[in-house]
């Protein structure tokens, strides 16, 4: 596996102010904004993004500054031509081994793939957003309301279980793993890429907890892919500690 990068970049003194206007209160506009500027620390020529980020609001700052700093693993190391950002770089290459327990916390758009029957009768595969596909056998209301809190943990606790299989971790408490934070996005607010009169949407979950590494190398090469889609706007990047 070839050399990676943690890197934390924070707005630098004196740029405060920009805060607002590089980190919107809106969430598809700040999505899109900060994919755009972790690519400017990048360089314009290359085809494929080397990176994972997420964005995080730093425990010491409040207002429009605690919206000013981007973690992000790459296989290059960033740089900020422009000047925006103090960016602390260093090697990722943590030592794993079977049996370790980390703690871990994960941002992720968790889908999973349904087969339908559209009108024609045709069978279509369509994805779906896990506590959306949960909550589809719930009849609408009060009941689905009721219901909702439920179904996004154990929703979100499958899903991460299924990653966990795949990806050589397990949960070894599952109970005490918190999930939280389900938001929708409407990314396409110029609904540009509605397909059938849908709406492109896209969901995020957060969770915390500790995991199992089985399988050091498996687990090392997701971390490095991500976890779940929409892995360029923010979501996917597992960040690791010692338990």
């Amino acid at each position: 596996m070839s050399e990676l990068f943690f890197s934390r970049a924070r707005l630098r003194p004196g740029h405060e102010r920009l805060g607002p206007i590089l980190f919107p209160d809106n969430p598809a506009a700040r999505m899109g904004t900060t994919h755009r500027l972790v690519w400017s620390m990048f360089p314009r020529e290359l085809s494929e993004r080397p990176f994972l980020y997420r964005e995080n609001a730093p425990s010491h700052a409040a207002g429009p500054t605690a919206r000013c700093e981007l973690m992000v693993l790459s296989r290059l190391a960033p740089d900020d031509a422009e000047g925006l950002f103090d960016i602390e770089t260093k090697v990722f290459a943590p030592v794993l081994r079977a049996g370790q327990h980390l703690r871990f916390s994960l941002r992720a758009n968790p889908t999973t793939q349904k087969s339908e029957t559209d009108a024609d009768g045709r069978r279509k595969s369509r994805r779906y957003d896990v506590v959306m596909a949960a909550l589809k056998s719930v009849e609408k209301g009060a009941a689905r309301a009721e219901a909702r809190p439920g179904l996004i943990q154990t929703a979100g606790l499958d899903w991460l279980k299924r990653q966990g299989e795949r990806a050589g971790f397990r949960l070894p408490d599952p109970e005490s793993v918190r999930i939280d934070g389900y938001e929708q996005f409407d990314v396409d607010p110029e609904n540009r890429r509605a397909t059938r009169g849908r709406r492109a949407v896209h969901s995020r979950l957060e969770f915390e907890g500790t995991l199992e590494v089985t399988e050091p190398q498996a687990f090392l090469r997701q971390m490095t892919e991500g976890f779940g889609r929409a892995r360029a706007f923010g979501h996917g990047l597992m960040l690791i500690r010692r338990g």
